[in-house]
């Protein structure tokens, strides 16, 4: 049977509705509708639930992209035979988004290279999919931005953003010493993220030696405190999870091109 061929009318009547996406596929599930012998009804469902369906991955893809996710790094793509060790009961915990809802935080601890940020992003991906709004940064990224707001007059709105965002993702915690601007930066953040909005953080130190790279001891124990009595703690631990992200050449991949050769650029004479 031959695809439906839409009419000018019914076309633009679509786009007035906003459904002109509809437009590339309607045809087909007409047909498709057709052979099931399905109603009106039924019809309409799956031609709505087809827009629907684009819509919702619409909307994920843009709050992934908002949030500075990386696409490649989503837990379907993890590989299972990489040589690190963890506890799925919590992993698969962490992934159910339960400490999301409930105000709760996150923790990923291991070495360098286990996956870490491979996993702390692709919950950021299962959390965009579930309509959350998520940030990911690295935490000295995340500091020059906080010291820059200072110089800028935009530290109020910095803050209200990284303090009310439903999932905060810091990469790379506490792997250096901190000032004390960069000390009450972080203390306030915890502070006001506990118990009103989640925060996942991924380091190579445990908690405890945290409190070291705080220039006020008092201001760090006060926000650690806080922050890992209500964090579940996913630890990672073997081989360097970015050998498998090492891009290989496979033997079915076809030469470069070889560079075309320039011309020589002949001036004009004068």
């Amino acid at each position: 049977m031959q695809p439906t061929v839409l009419s000018a009318d019914l076309k633009n009547v679509l786009k007035k509705l906003k459904l002109g996406h509809l437009i590339a596929t309607l045809p087909d599930r007409l047909v498709l509708a057709n052979k099931q012998q399905l109603n009106m009804e039924d019809t309409l469902l799956l031609v709505l639930s087809d827009e629907v369906s684009r819509r919702e991955s619409t909307a994920t893809q843009r709050r992934a992209d908002r949030a500075g996710l990386d696409p490649e790094m989503q837990l379907e793509r993890w590989d299972g035979t990489t040589k690190v060790r963890y506890d799925k009961r919590v992993l698969a915990e962490v992934a159910s988004l339960r400490f999301v809802q409930l105000n709760k935080n996150a923790l990923i601890l291991g070495p360098v290279g286990v996956g870490k940020t491979f996993l702390a992003s692709a919950i950021g991906h299962i959390a965009c999919r579930h309509g959350y709004n998520v940030h990911f940064t690295r935490a000295d990224a995340m500091l020059r931005r906080l010291k820059q707001s200072r110089l800028d007059n935009s530290r109020d709105a910095l803050l209200a953003e990284l303090c009310t965002v439903d999932l905060l993702i810091v990469d790379d915690f506490a792997l250096e010493p901190m000032t004390r601007d960069e000390s009450r930066d972080v203390y306030q953040l915890l502070v006001e993220r506990s118990g009103r909005a989640s925060t996942l953080v991924t380091s190579n130190r445990d908690t405890n030696e945290w409190l070291a790279t705080f220039d006020d001891v008092l201001l760090g124990q006060s926000a650690v405190d806080r922050f890992a009595h209500a964090a579940y703690d996913l630890v990672v631990e073997g081989e360097s999870y970015r050998a498998k992200l090492k891009p290989k050449v496979r033997d079915d991949d076809p030469p470069p091109p070889a560079p075309a050769d320039k011309k020589p650029t002949i001036g004009r004479r004068r």
